[in-house]
């Protein structure tokens, strides 16, 4: 311990001398007491709806994003404040799906999006539907809130950094039993017999998106078609056995209309938003890169996604409803790769104060949340400032150094002659270190504690108190006045009795027992 009692003696001596004030903490906190009371509730509704996904970034993976982009700053990384950390309403949503405790992206869309939860794997579908069922899907179909919003009147978009097919976006706009029928040639032929159709397929066909921005190529065109980017690569091929293209479909259904498919970054930076109605832009065959990874002058950042996208959507009076989804922070954490995730939780934060800065608060709610999370740990007494992708000052009871940032299980588990592998001299900081994983498994598992749910704009303060999941589509349903309970913009907060089967049940109730006492006052009387 002298090496720990050193480093902490120097830590000391260069502590922020404003830090060791009282007055600095008690000034700060008044100054967050008052804008806590200076606060007014929007009570407005809402003409748009931008909501923003964060897959698999749990409570952990903020807290470490918002110090990883504080030390790419050059600062200590703990007192950095994320786009995200300015929403004024916070509350908790619950993730379990019908039949698991830890729940999986399709599970989860289906409840925040459609209101509905329902089991593993299934989107789209309530828990009627069974994995890999298409029978059992008829009839147990529920829509998203932005097939209502697109009811409404107003324009749609999804934008994320995997595939479009992937469960978070085909929850907005599919009802498919098993969430990998991405393509035909993925469904069983039994599926296919019984009547169920791909989810590229529903893309297309279910609702009219305006936007679309992801990955993906390959599930939309038939088997063998080359990719334009990879033409060599035998992966990158089309997969399609039913030999539709579901591109020129697509571009068929827009016929009279300003619609653009591209596929690289000149073509869509060229796509001007104010002349455009629709866009669908697939930037790879399957997932986009990661952040990292990503040539920039092939694939734009998913901040660059975001802003097309509301530009072309907010041309639209009635307003739009748009979903933008950071969805390889769970690819990254499910690699084991802490770096990637947190690197990729820092381009969504960016993405979304670009979302804040191309709209207005006063008629724009914007809700940030996660899926679910990772079993990403912070342990170890790090110092202040200490990089968060490094090493604890402390070492285990074997005498061997440990990450800051840990996972529960995966694929960075790897003991060798009953030790743990030592990497003093390894650069855990690297995008590509996989952190070392208390339980082996190729992948690591989805974790099942509650997600943060972030607001702000117009009916914000609903998104508060710890609440089901589900209950996150109805709120936004409610805000914006799109959906089935229209009572915001009729100017009501109690629900009519006709609407609501307990209160009519009770009010039948109470009417027969005042016709009783009626009676038995009458026979009194005479």
């Amino acid at each position: 311990y002298g090496m720990y009692n050193l480093a902490f003696f120097c830590f000391l001596l260069s502590a922020p001398s404003l830090e060791e004030n009282s007055e600095f903490w008690r000034s700060q906190a008044r100054k967050t007491l008052q804008a806590a009371l200076d606060r007014k509730l929007n009570t407005n509704v809402a003409k748009n709806i931008l909501f923003f996904l964060g897959d698999g970034m749990g409570l952990t993976t903020l807290t470490a994003a918002r110090i990883l982009k504080g030390q790419l700053e050059n600062q200590p990384g703990e007192e950095t404040v994320m786009t995200m950390d300015t929403f004024p309403n916070v509350g908790l949503a619950k993730t379990y799906s019908v039949d698991f405790q830890v729940a999986d992206s399709a599970a989860t869309a289906t409840a925040y999006l459609c209101g509905v939860k329902t089991n593993l794997n299934i989107v789209g579908v309530n828990a009627a539907g069974r994995n890999g069922v298409c029978r059992t899907q008829k009839g147990n179909e529920v829509t998203s809130i932005l097939k209502w919003a697109k009811d409404a009147g107003k324009s749609v978009g999804i934008v994320t950094t995997t595939r479009v097919q992937h469960a978070t976006p085909a929850g907005s706009y599919a009802h498919s039993a098993s969430r990998t029928w991405y393509s035909d040639a993925d469904m069983p032929d039994s599926a296919k017999t019984d009547g169920c159709t791909d989810i590229s397929f529903q893309l297309i066909n279910n609702t009219d998106i305006d936007v679309i921005i992801g990955g993906g190529r390959k599930y939309m065109t038939p088997t063998g078609t080359k990719d334009p980017e990879y033409p060599t690569d035998y992966f990158s091929n089309g997969e399609r056995k039913d030999g539709r293209d579901l591109i020129k479909e697509w571009q068929n259904l827009k016929t009279g209309k300003v619609a653009h498919y591209v596929w690289n970054k000149a073509d869509f930076d060229a796509v001007d938003p104010e002349t455009t109605d629709y866009l669908m832009a697939l930037f790879e065959p399957g997932d986009l890169r990661y952040e990292e990874e990503r040539d920039p002058s092939m694939d734009p950042s998913i901040i660059e996604t975001t802003e097309k996208a509301i530009r072309i959507l907010q041309k639209n009076p009635k307003g739009f409803f748009l979903l933008v989804e950071g969805g390889r922070i769970d690819q990254a954490h499910h690699a084991g790769r802490a770096s990637m995730a947190l690197h990729e939780a820092v381009a969504f934060d960016r993405a979304i104060a670009k979302g804040l800065e191309l709209t207005k608060e006063h008629d724009t709610l914007t809700v940030v949340m996660a899926d679910h999370s990772q079993p990403l740990t912070f342990n170890g007494f790090p110092f202040r400032g200490n990089s968060i992708l490094g090493k604890s000052p402390l070492w285990a009871s074997d005498m061997l150094p440990y990450t800051t940032l840990m996972y529960g299980n995966g694929p960075g588990h790897k003991i060798v002659n009953g030790a743990r592998p030592d990497i003093r001299n390894v650069d855990t900081k690297s995008k590509d270190y996989i952190q070392q994983a208390a339980v082996p498994v190729d992948t690591t598992t989805h974790s099942g504690e509650d997600v943060a749910v972030l607001a702000r704009g117009p009916m914000a303060h609903l998104f508060q108190g710890v609440n089901e999941q589900n209950y996150i589509a109805h709120a936004m349903g409610y805000a914006a006045c799109v959906g089935a309970d229209l009572r915001h913009c009729e100017g009501q907060t109690t629900p009519p009795l006709k609407n609501n089967p307990s209160a009519t049940f009770t009010y039948t109730r109470v009417k027969a027992l005042r016709v009783a006492v009626a009676q038995v006052v009458e026979q009194v009387i005479n």
